[in-house]
């Protein structure tokens, strides 16, 4: 693989926050998945995510997801590869799907914001 081939090929299977909080913004279809566990989405999320523990994916588990839409999966950064397993295993199942650069923490320090399980708001939401 060559250069070119390389960039190509990271821009067509990853995303940064930047990226996911326009399309979200201007209504493009995408569905991100938190791939980590129940306790630790129910801590800390982003908002709009659906849980999906990499752990537990399979058929049974991805039935209601839609086909026609990306997805996004996530974890909590650069410290964790449970975002790639989560792709890896969509990808898979044949979703259509990239993998949140940087994640949950990227997300937050790029100012976007965060929500518990009650939906409280734990960040600013700045738009960065």
């Amino acid at each position: 693989m060559d250069q070119i081939a390389f960039y190509q090929a990271k821009l067509a299977f990853e995303i940064d926050s930047w990226d996911v909080a326009e399309q979200l913004r201007t209504g493009q279809p995408l569905l991100l998945i938190d791939g980590r566990s129940s306790t630790a989405f129910a801590a800390e999320t982003i908002p709009g995510a659906l849980n999906l523990p990499h752990r537990t994916i399979s058929v049974d588990t991805t039935a209601s997801l839609p086909k026609d839409r990306l997805l996004v999966a996530f974890c909590d950064g650069i410290g964790c590869n449970g975002s790639t397993r989560t792709a890896l295993k969509l990808a898979q199942l044949g979703f259509a799907v990239k993998e949140l650069q940087g994640g949950l923490d990227w997300w937050k320090r790029d100012g976007y914001a965060t929500t518990a399980r009650d939906g409280e708001a734990l960040n600013c939401g700045c738009e960065g």
